[in-house]
Order: C-alpha cells, then structure tokens, then sequence
C-alpha cells in the first residue's frame, strides 16, 4: 500500500557516472534518490554532489545482474515508501568493437546479461512499484546491424526491443514508459567505441540529463 506523505522517489540503475549521475544530481531536487551501480566509491561521490545540492540519497552498491539483490532491493523500496515515482534504467554494458566471428563467449555472456537479460528481470520487479502513474525511461543507441557492433548492438537491440513492448502493453493503464535517444556524451562507453574521438565536441552529461527533463516534465 503507497505510504501517506511519501516523498517522490527516483530510482536510477547504473547511476554512478555519466547520464546516471547527472539524471540523479538533476532529480535531486525534487526526489530521493535510490542510486544503484557497482561501484561503492562512485556512488558515495555522487552523494555528496547530491548532499551539497541539498537533496538526498540512498546508494545500493550492487550488480543488476544478481537478481536476488534487486529482489530484495525492490522489497525494502516497498516497505519504506510503497512505491517509486521513476526508474531511469542507465546500466549499460559496451564491450571493445570486434568483429562477430571473433566476440568473445564471457563478453557475449556479460553483454546479455547487463544489456538484455537484467532488463527482462528488472521490469517485473520495479512494474508494481511504479503502478499506474510511475515513469519508466529507456536510452537507445542504434547500433545492431553496424559492423563491429554485435555483441553491444544485438544486446542493446533486445533490451529496447523488450521496452518497445512494455510500452505499447501500458499505453493506456500505465505505467508511462518513455523511450529516448540522448545526444552523445564524453561517456566510457563511448569512449570505448570511439577512442581518440574529440570528446571536447560532445555534449555533457548534465547538458543532455537537463534536455531529457525538460522533455519529460514539460
């Protein structure tokens, strides 16, 4: 049952750099934070960031791809407020570009689950907790189909693929499920797929996290 006088509630998975990060610094402001990646260091960091903003935070250092984790992460976001307001799903895996015939069994392995399977996961999980009224927000990046590209694009491909569906499903009960394509960004992950690139030239995580809400909420 949703809790009376619950503060709003934006959960961010993979929210410890890059659009995450900025997406929590920014929602701060008027959410508490459940931030979830892997890296301790880089969620206390964000945390402070989000303190001296004045906002608040709870950091849930863990791997999407351990579902008993999220299980129970799920669990102890419902008996404290009931609910969540929004889930921006950020985690992503980018393994190094190589051609199909030579992709690695462990970066296929590791790609599908971040990528693809966590996500098939984490929706009936985090579904309930949104309810009708919540937000879900997805972040495509076409690549399935370009050379070089297979394990991240095919992984990417079905991860959307999978949020396409549950978006045309909730059209009219909810919850809303948006589906967008940031401008690029000076990430790791792009760093990744485009080493040496210009990366003064790219758009700041902040920048693209302020875009992404004004289209959200305006």
């Amino acid at each position: 049952m949703e809790q009376t006088n619950a503060p709003k509630i934006a959960l961010v998975t993979g929210a410890s750099r890059g659009l995450g990060a900025a997406l929590s610094e920014l929602l701060s402001a008027e959410y508490h934070i459940v931030a979830v990646a892997r890296t301790t260091g880089a969620l206390e960091e964000l945390d402070d960031r989000i303190q001296a903003r004045g906002g608040s935070a709870t950091l849930a250092p863990m791997d999407i791809t351990n579902r008993d984790a999220m299980a129970q992460l799920c669990r102890s976001i419902y008996d404290r407020w009931g609910k969540i307001d929004l889930w921006a799903h950020t985690a992503v895996h980018a393994t190094a570009l190589t051609p199909a015939d030579h992709i690695m069994a462990k970066d296929w392995d590791k790609s599908m689950a971040v990528n693809a399977t966590a996500t098939g996961v984490l929706i009936p999980y985090i579904s309930p907790l949104l309810g009708d009224k919540g937000t879900a927000v997805f972040f495509d990046d076409p690549k399935a189909g370009e050379k070089l590209y297979g394990a991240y694009g095919a992984t990417k491909a079905a991860q959307i693929a999978l949020a396409r569906s549950w978006q045309k499903e909730t059209e009219r009960l909810g919850p809303r499920v948006v589906i967008t394509e940031p401008d690029p960004m000076p990430t790791a992950t792009r760093a990744r797929f485009h080493p040496g690139e210009d990366r003064e030239a790219l758009n700041a995580p902040m920048d693209v996290a302020k875009k992404l809400l004004d289209q959200l909420f305006t």
